[in-house]
């Protein structure tokens, strides 16, 4: 029986994507829910798997062409693959290789991911049906040696360096990075940016964190006390305070959200992507840790769907964790402010007249001075910075 491979339909926000890899070829045998193909969408990556054991008939629609949602891409036909496998399995041992010993249990996304991360199959072990090898344990395999190939390959390309030959690579921008561009700039051109800064005082919350880590990992299943639990609790409390900065604009009307719908900017191999902690508001601080740790995992493994970016209030991003130690974050639209984190590093700092020295860190809070005044930002910063530094505020909402 012949089945269409169509898209899923696509949020009203997102109105169309790319075909960005066919992961078979027509002809190719696979088992029901290897994935198919990849779709690329302003946000996310989708994944479309086979329905069935079967074979994939025919590509209808090739790498890198527009498609709108619920649109037909290929065709499947559904039936036993066990006689391919038989097939494979009766090939001649010499011509399998040590690191191929275990092909026939690899979908096709797991033997591509392996190819380009330079995973030996035979290292990896398979937590699907019957013991088969997905995507995802390829993936948690973690990266490897360069193989001997790429060497080659790099070797070729410094060679080709050393002659004097100005090299050039020109590659179509992804769909999620033109869509970072387009927000970007869209955000700089319709919104009256302005950023205010701030410090904040980290060593109450590391003394927390540093005499209550291992009880609240035990008394949480393994949880891991961060620091983003205690900004995501500091902002909501400061939005509460200030419900211009948990706004929007739409138009000529300000949306005053009752709800507070925290994005944590996370970085992945596609650039970076905003999932949403949902009614952060309702939440303890392990289960705030549990969903950003969640969301970094799923970001690294190209695995956040539409819902998990669909929306937010208020956006913190943490450039700290890659060294920056001060910057002016741009607005996540239709947001009205968006708070940067960055590098804690001890300073020299006086309190009642002596010097001491502190783990300090910067904050920066970029927002739209058309809805937001400039003494509300200040005083916002300022309350964020008061109950990180004195961490029972935010237990006790004062």
């Amino acid at each position: 029986m012949t089945t269409e491979i169509k898209a899923p339909p696509f949020p009203e926000s997102i109105t169309e994507g790319t075909v960005a890899l066919w992961h078979v070829k027509p002809g190719d045998e696979v088992r029901r829910d290897d994935v198919l193909v990849d779709i690329e969408t302003d946000k996310v990556v989708l994944e479309i798997v086979a329905p069935a054991d079967g074979v994939l008939s025919e590509i209808v629609v090739e790498e890198g062409g527009i498609i709108e949602g619920e649109a037909l891409i290929g065709r499947f036909k559904a039936g036993s693959v066990s006689s391919a496998l038989a097939g494979e399995a009766s090939a001649p041992e010499a011509e399998v290789s040590t690191g191929d010993s275990v092909a026939m249990g690899v979908s096709p996304a797991a033997r591509k991911v392996a190819e380009e991360q330079g995973v030996r199959l035979g290292d990896v072990v398979g937590t699907g049906k019957g013991g088969r090898i997905t995507k995802q344990d390829v993936l948690q395999r973690g990266s490897k040696p360069p193989s001997a190939a790429s060497i080659a390959s790099e070797t070729e390309s410094l060679n080709t360096l050393n002659t004097g030959e100005r090299v050039e690579r020109r590659v179509p921008m992804s769909r999620l990075r033109s869509s970072i561009a387009k927000r970007l700039v869209e955000a700089q051109h319709n919104a009256a940016m302005l950023t205010t800064f701030n410090e904040v005082n980290m060593a109450p919350i590391m003394a927390l964190r540093k005499k209550y880590k291992d009880a609240f990992s035990v008394r949480h299943n393994g949880s891991r006390l961060g620091f983003m639990s205690f900004f995501v609790r500091a902002c909501v409390e400061s939005l509460k305070r200030f419900p211009s900065v948990n706004a929007s604009i739409d138009e000529n009307d300000i949306i005053y959200h009752g709800f507070y719908d925290i994005g944590v900017a996370v970085s992945s191999d596609r650039g970076l992507v905003v999932p949403v902690v949902r009614d952060a508001d309702a939440l303890s601080l392990a289960q705030i840790e549990d969903q950003v740790r969640d969301y970094g995992v799923k970001a690294q493994s190209g695995k956040l769907s539409l819902d998990d970016m669909a929306g937010g209030t208020f956006t913190i991003s943490n450039g700290g964790v890659f060294g920056s130690l001060l910057s002016t974050p741009i607005l996540n639209p239709p947001q009205t402010a968006i708070l940067g984190m960055h590098k804690i590093q001890d300073r020299t700092m006086v309190e009642d007249g002596e010097i001491v020295i502190r783990p300090m860190m910067y904050l920066a809070l970029s927002y739209d001075h058309r809805l937001i005044d400039g003494q509300e930002a200040v005083r916002f910063l300022v309350t964020i910075k008061d109950m990180l530094e004195d961490p029972a505020r935010i237990l006790l909402e004062l």
